[in-house]
């Protein structure tokens, strides 16, 4: 990690900027190395490469403060023990001396005591909690989909004891004291008489149950943090920030309940001359005065390479032409959306003199009044007419 360049260097902002800048630093950057634009070029390859590195790390506020503290060390898949690289661990990163077996004691501890309400069994299956991991894609990789390996922590049942919490050869006991509820009912004494309540049974921790002999990797809990690394498919046509949810790959359940989902925040790079509109893509095209005139045969870059596209004669500044199809998957797989090509009719400097002597010739053989300073057009003088 030595050898990588500064996050900020690279995309030519200060640690203050904000995340409006950084988009605009990043865009710029992108256009300027952008492989399309620069066929061929290793050298600007490699610095697209870079400045789509630093951006997923500066455009997530997570990831970011973690490169603030740290530096490189901080963003790096293998540092750390919480969340792993995708950014979010699902509540239960590193555990040090916590002793897991009391931490589910206490989130599993039951409910309505005092209340006269039935008490929930300690022991009854438990759907495991959702996670969340993010992952970070080029504007193609979200308009077509792909597949990513994706890096978070979920809860497992351990693999020594089986979930069980006790050690190999033991099992646990049903508690004594509560016969198996998780709950003890508690007589107190006040100036209108005897009140009955419920509270979490001391002895097990509302559990139900105790381990006489604790299994050592887990002590005693029968559950443990994992990283995993998962392979997952990204659905053509997902915009950012939109989330898709991976069937039971969150926290694994309890006493047989089913495992809980992982969730994917996707988070989409801004591309250097598309822009998204839905399911439709704009871009502009910059043509000169004279292909604008004359038409022209383009060649315009669309999700799908580049496309022959006949510009017609007589094309003004700012018309916008449709190609149908070409833009964007809708995600729930419903239609497609189109490409919508607005074309910039570029206005050339610094002639030199000769260049100077054809356009005033032209001009000449034009004429210098436009429609608008005809008197004798039509809607020029429908114009004045709504004026008065």
């Amino acid at each position: 990690m030595a050898d990588k360049r500064d996050y900020y260097e690279v995309l030519g902002v200060d640690k203050n900027a904000s995340e409006d800048e950084i988009k605009k630093a990043y865009r710029k950057k992108a256009k300027q190395y952008h492989p399309d634009l620069n066929p061929g070029d290793k050298e600007a390859e490699a610095k697209f490469k870079e400045a789509n590195e630093a951006y997923e790390v500066l455009s997530d506020a997570t990831k970011k403060a973690r490169y603030d503290q740290f530096g490189h060390a901080g963003v790096d898949p293998n540092y750390g023990a919480g969340g792993g690289a995708g950014g979010f661990g699902g509540g239960f990163g590193g555990f040090g001396d916590i002793d897991l077996g009391d931490l589910f004691g206490n989130i599993f501890g039951g409910f309505g005591g005092g209340f006269g309400g039935r008490q929930a069994n300690p022991n009854a299956p438990r759907r495991g909690d959702d996670v969340q991991t993010r992952v970070t894609l080029s504007f193609e990789e979200a308009a077509k989909g792909c597949k990513r390996t994706v890096d978070f922590s979920r809860i497992e049942l351990c693999p020594e004891c089986g979930g069980s919490g006790a050690a190999k050869g033991s099992s646990p006991k049903t508690c004594p004291d509560c016969k198996g509820t998780g709950r003890v009912t508690v007589q107190q004494r006040t100036p209108f008489g005897s009140i009955s309540t419920s509270k979490a049974c001391p002895k097990c921790g509302g559990k139900g149950r105790t381990i006489d002999n604790p299994c050592t990797k887990c002590r005693g809990g029968g559950i443990v943090s994992k990283k995993v690394q998962l392979e997952v498919s990204i659905p053509a046509g997902i915009d950012d920030g939109q989330v898709f949810k991976v069937r039971g790959e969150g926290n694994k359940g309890l006493n047989g309940g089913p495992s809980g989902d992982l969730l994917v925040i996707v988070m989409v790079r801004p591309h250097p001359f598309f822009e998204r509109d839905g399911i439709n893509v704009w871009c502009d095209v910059k043509v000169s005065f004279a292909q604008a005139a004359l038409g022209d045969s383009l060649f315009v870059p669309t999700l799908d390479g580049k496309v022959k596209y006949e510009l017609p004669a007589g094309t003004q500044p700012g018309a916008v032409f449709v190609m149908r199809g070409r833009g964007i998957q809708n995600v729930n797989g419903r239609g497609k959306g189109d490409q919508m090509i607005r074309i910039i009719v570029e206005v050339p400097k610094n002639l030199n003199q000769k260049q100077k002597d054809l356009l005033k010739e032209f001009q000449n053989e034009f004429g210098t009044k436009t429609s608008f300073g005809n008197d004798d057009d039509d809607d020029h003088k429908g114009f004045f007419k709504k004026k008065k």
